[in-house]
């Protein structure tokens, strides 16, 4: 078998490190937020290329309290991809403001910024990209038109952990970048984790206040918070995981180049990556009019896939309430029915990845 992905492999190569870093938690008594948490944070923002950091529970409640730092509310519009995790779009209904979906690029399955400049209206107060897979999104269109109509940009980088867009890496392009640390992601916790990044000190202190019961004094709080803390056990692992960051993105690129390499001809719609974009390969993600059918061939071949995702958020049934008509979305649909994502991760060996091209040859 080749599976997916085997987190475990991850623990075992830094066993040692991780173990002497959870029990340097474990002897320190100091269990929710203090040194640890604040170390990470600062560790996190300075690869990031931001000013700060907010660690937070876990990636949903690090959009949904970038939004609440934004005061965005009812009334409001949020514009999202109409091809992204739920989760992008649960946090726009959490501070109840009106999701409205712009289709893809399909070359990159990214938000397409053309297609944003038409959905803006007088009520649109912040623009959401994700970017998906670990490619950077398009950003300086999509910031320039958020500059001249005075909109917020609020990054979904869950995917994206160490990614550049033309050599700046992601984590302060827009006015909060969001993160996931979710065990599967590029740096993932042992458990939920998430953060906010950005370079304005007074989002900074708001989300630290936000998280923390909307309290910045111990017993006064300002306004109605959430308790959303990333655990000091989590950020002591991160910061383990963070010095091999760097390397492990290299073993992605390398399983990704032969990915596509071995793959050039064979009539698989594959990545397309901008000239602009340096990608982490969080996923490696082909197209194919037959899906369902290779990944059950390549499953009995003992390899194992995912599809990201094989609903879209629009016709999911949480958000049946919209009313959005589910061709309305064609794109979203298109991809939704049409993508496989293979093995990829830093301990995939490269022998693995010339089986998986073998056996999609």
């Amino acid at each position: 078998m080749i599976p997916f992905l085997d987190l475990r492999l991850a623990y075992l190569e830094l066993r040692s490190e991780i173990d002497a870093a959870v029990a340097r938690v474990l002897d320190s008594g100091w269990y929710v937020l203090g040194p640890e948490v604040e170390a990470f944070e600062t560790e996190w923002a300075a690869f990031c290329g931001a000013q700060h950091a907010v660690g937070v529970a876990n990636g949903l409640d690090a959009l949904i309290l970038a939004l609440r730092a934004l005061d965005i509310g009812p009334e409001d519009e949020v514009i999202v991809p109409s091809n992204t995790y739920i989760a992008t779009w649960l946090a726009v209904s959490a501070v109840s403001a009106r999701i409205v979906p712009v289709e893809p690029d399909p070359a990159t399955h990214n938000i397409d910024p053309e297609r944003i400049a038409r959905a803006i209206t007088p009520a649109t107060r912040a623009i959401l990209p994700v970017h998906l897979y670990g490619q950077p999104a398009d950003m300086d269109p999509i910031l320039a038109l958020a500059r001249d109509r005075g909109i917020f940009v609020v990054e979904d980088a869950a995917q994206a952990h160490g990614a550049a867009y033309k050599g700046k890496r992601i984590g302060a392009h827009g006015d909060l970048v969001c993160w996931s640390f979710y065990p599967g992601k590029n740096l993932g916790a042992m458990g939920d984790a998430g953060a906010v990044t950005t370079s304005r000190a007074d989002l900074a202190e708001r989300l630290q206040a936000l998280r923390n019961y909307g309290s910045r004094q111990k017993y006064v709080n300002d306004e109605k918070g959430v308790n959303s803390r990333l655990d000091p056990i989590q950020a002591a692992v991160l910061r383990v995981k963070l010095t091999r960051l760097e390397e492990w993105t290299a073993r992605r690129r390398a399983i990704a180049a032969i990915y596509s390499a071995g793959l050039k001809d064979s009539g698989y719609i594959l990545p397309h990556v901008p000239e602009w974009a340096d990608p982490v390969w969080h996923l490696y993600v082909l197209r194919s009019r037959d899906r369902d059918g290779l990944q059950q061939r390549l499953s009995t071949a003992g390899i194992g896939t995912l599809v990201h995702y094989p609903i879209p958020p629009h016709m999911q049934t949480a958000y049946a309430d919209l009313e959005i008509a589910s061709q309305s979305l064609p794109l979203a649909r298109q991809l939704a029915a049409e993508v496989l994502s293979l093995p990829m991760g830093p301990h995939l060996s490269p022998e693995d990845a010339r089986r998986v091209v073998e056996a999609l040859q």
